[in-house]
């Protein structure tokens, strides 16, 4: 755990812009911007999707922002997400940091005037990196820990 009284402001100032770079992650999931979404990541990033969860073999690879398009672009056969970040932790050194971020992920579905609830449990697993002042994410690690249907 950091010593809160011994960092720097601009260590605080890098901690906070990080925090607001994993909430716009899903805020843009949440209003449908896919375009906003990937670029919160760098040109060259890396995502991976682990749909059964730690220990398990990958769903997704992607290298490259352009790559992510099709994985947000998903999220619009969903009526409605709503993604709730929780508890999160960074490590900052220097242009360079990494995390992890819990958050609760729901996603409502209509088929044939049935609604349907899935509740996600992700952990996500990130590196960071600051150019031109700006974080964004080089590496996430998506984990779904596990999933919940319900009809609404």
């Amino acid at each position: 755990m950091t010593d809160h009284a011994s960092i720097s402001a601009a260590e605080a100032a890098d901690r906070l812009a990080i925090r607001e770079l994993v909430d716009a992650y899903a805020l843009c999931a949440d209003t449908r911007d896919a375009e906003g979404q990937m670029a919160l990541f760098t040109d060259d990033a890396h995502f991976v999707v682990y749909m059964a969860g730690e220990g398990s073999d990958a769903t997704d690879d992607l290298r490259g922002r352009e790559s992510l398009r099709p994985v947000f672009d998903n999220l619009n056969t969903y009526d409605v997400t709503m993604h709730f970040n929780g508890q999160s932790t960074v490590g900052v050194d220097g242009d360079r940091a990494t995390g992890e971020t819990y958050c609760l992920a729901h996603h409502v579905s209509s088929d044939g005037g049935l609604r349907r609830l899935m509740i996600a449990a992700l952990r996500y697993q990130d590196s960071f990196v600051k150019a031109n002042g700006t974080w964004r994410f080089a590496e996430r690690r998506l984990y779904v820990r596990w999933t919940e249907t319900r009809t609404l």
